[in-house]
């Protein structure tokens, strides 16, 4: 079946692949009958390859709550974003919403759902950011005119998940990859590992992703490749990375990152594809 071109990322998201997605698609197994991506983010190369059956995951529930919430009624979730408004006040009350966990819990799955995409659109660089306590905290963005309701790619992101069989979970990843068939190809895009000590954007989730979960992470490759299970990874081009993958095919890649608060420390850096298979 032909791809629907508006079938697209709803939300922005630090790592983002977009930009990448010509020179991670042509390193993808040519044939899989199942698509896995345990660290689903926003999504971009589930909905550029928009594969039929896919089982993707996420550990922030709230992501996983928005996928669900635009499988599931999309037209409540586009009438409560256009409630949202650009404004300071608005971002802050809603943003604040998560702090009495008694009303937050109250809340519709829907209305919860229209919360975290209006803060993604109009916070600061779209980084979701969570504290200690897992309560949103980045700061307001001063965007003139985010795009908070995009219904026709809500819409057709919806149309996507029901025609197909798309398994969302919100779980540990080692859990999720337990699950994949034989026949099938996983996408790993984890939170990267840092460039330097003040470089870190594991605050998508209040356990953070620290090198044990990274080396945790491998094992998980390595039971892949046990088990004959194709995987390509992304991840940030340390030294650390490459020792950790140092039996693997490694590919360097150079992507943009504008998610450094000063302006001049932003820019291309290089990212590594890591794979256990050869190109077809």
């Amino acid at each position: 079946m032909a791809k629907n071109r508006l079938v697209a990322p709803v939300v922005k998201w630090v790592g983002g692949k977009r930009q990448l997605l010509s020179e991670i698609t042509p390193l993808l197994p040519k044939k899989y009958t199942f698509y896995c991506e345990p660290f689903l983010g926003g999504g971009a190369l589930l909905f550029s390859l928009q594969p039929k059956r896919a089982l993707v995951n996420d550990l922030n529930s709230d992501l996983m709550a928005v996928y669900e919430v635009i499988r599931d009624d999309v037209e409540s979730l586009i009438n409560l974003l256009e409630q949202h408004k650009n404004t300071k006040e608005h971002f802050y009350k809603a943003r604040d919403m998560d702090r009495d966990k008694t009303a937050y819990a109250a809340m519709s799955k829907a209305e919860r759902a229209a919360r975290t995409i209006f803060l993604n659109k109009t916070c600061y660089n779209g980084l979701f950011r969570v504290n200690a306590s897992g309560e949103f905290n980045t700061p307001f963005g001063h965007y003139k005119k985010p795009n908070i309701v995009n219904a026709p790619v809500l819409r057709a992101v919806s149309s996507y998940f029901k025609n197909s069989k798309i398994e969302l979970r919100s779980e540990d990843f080692a859990q999720t990859l337990k699950d994949v068939p034989r026949r099938g190809v996983v996408y790993l895009d984890p939170p990267y590992d840092p460039v330097s000590d003040t470089a870190s954007f594991t605050g998508y989730h209040k356990g953070g992703f620290d090198r044990n979960e990274q080396k945790r992470l491998k094992e998980s490759c390595d039971e892949l490749s046990g088990r004959g299970v194709k995987f390509l990874l992304s991840n940030s081009a340390t030294a650390f990375i490459r020792e950790l993958y140092a039996g693997y095919d490694i590919t360097i890649v150079k992507a943009r990152r504008a998610v450094n608060s000063d302006a001049s420390r932003r820019g291309a850096v290089e990212e590594v594809l890591i794979r256990n298979y050869g190109v077809e």
